[in-house]
């Protein structure tokens, strides 16, 4: 009972200073935050608290002139409809080399595919280079070797989404049932065999999840690498932001644009995994 008693007691021990300890980070860390806003704030000409009561001032610019413009909000819509083609197409190509890309990294990155051994961690390393680089730092490398068009962004978006679809491609890899790759290695099938017939039913649903939510992140990544030389409907944005007042309806109309092609991306993500789940079970 006494042994009981003093573990009891030191368990507790440890647990106040651990509280203790937790407080005083949190502390530290708030005063750190504080003073440093303080210093930021003293550095900036117009000051922190008097520009949040001007956040909302353009973006209600943008309504109004929006609303003001709403018998030709359609046609400026079709007009910026080749600028998203734009970019939708720098996308699509940039995530299906990357899919393609991630899939065969993924495939040498699973410890539990019968993969010779020592390309596991050669390929998951590579998958962390492909990851780290930014898109937009990789897109002003290429946009200043290549010039400005979009091949650059398509290449840089390319270049991140390998590293990120293998990434997450090698994980749904390594959560299969091997019991169906065991079966069919009993049969005598081949390495090919067994991974088209036992992993791969059991991975595309998650791969063509995991590929269009790509698809859509890599949309908005065009778009941004449009502001720095790239095209598409990034540059448009670039030219009406830039103009400020008097264009929030053109810049109103790109913004639908986008919020409309990632939702028609979504639905047809949603249409496309219940249509191969349907098919596996069946």
């Amino acid at each position: 009972m006494t042994a009981t008693a003093d573990l009891s007691h030191h368990i507790i021990q440890a647990e106040g200073r651990r509280r203790l300890y937790s407080i005083a980070i949190v502390v530290i860390t708030a005063a750190v935050i504080f003073a440093g806003y303080g210093q930021a704030n003293s550095m900036n000409s117009g000051g922190f608290l008097n520009g949040l009561t001007k956040f909302f001032d353009y973006p209600s610019e943008i309504v109004v002139e929006a609303w003001e413009a709403r018998t030709a909000f359609l046609g400026l819509m079709y007009k910026f409809t080749p600028a998203l083609i734009e970019t939708l197409n720098i996308a699509a190509v940039a995530t299906i080399l990357g899919g393609v890309m991630g899939m065969i990294f993924a495939f040498l990155g699973s410890g539990n595919l019968d993969i010779w051994p020592r390309a596991v961690p050669i390929a998951r390393r590579t998958m962390d280079i492909l990851r780290a680089f930014p898109e937009l730092i990789i897109a002003l490398f290429l946009i200043f070797v290549l010039g400005t068009s979009p091949v650059p962004a398509m290449i840089a978006v390319a270049f991140h989404t390998t590293g990120a679809l293998g990434k997450q491609f090698s994980e749904v890899n390594e959560n299969i049932d091997r019991k169906a790759i065991e079966g069919l290695e009993a049969c005598g099938a081949n390495w090919f065999q067994r991974m088209k017939f036992a992993v791969l039913p059991q991975v595309l649903p998650n791969y063509l999840s995991y590929f269009m939510l790509r698809f859509e992140i890599n949309v908005r990544a065009s778009a941004i690498l449009g502001f720095v030389g790239a095209g598409g409907i990034g540059a448009e944005l670039r030219r009406t932001i830039g103009w400020g007042q008097g264009s929030g309806d053109e810049t109103a109309a790109l913004f639908v644009l986008l919020i409309l092609s990632i939702f028609v991306i979504d639905q047809t993500s949603s249409y496309l995994r219940r249509r191969l789940i349907q098919k596996n079970s069946d």
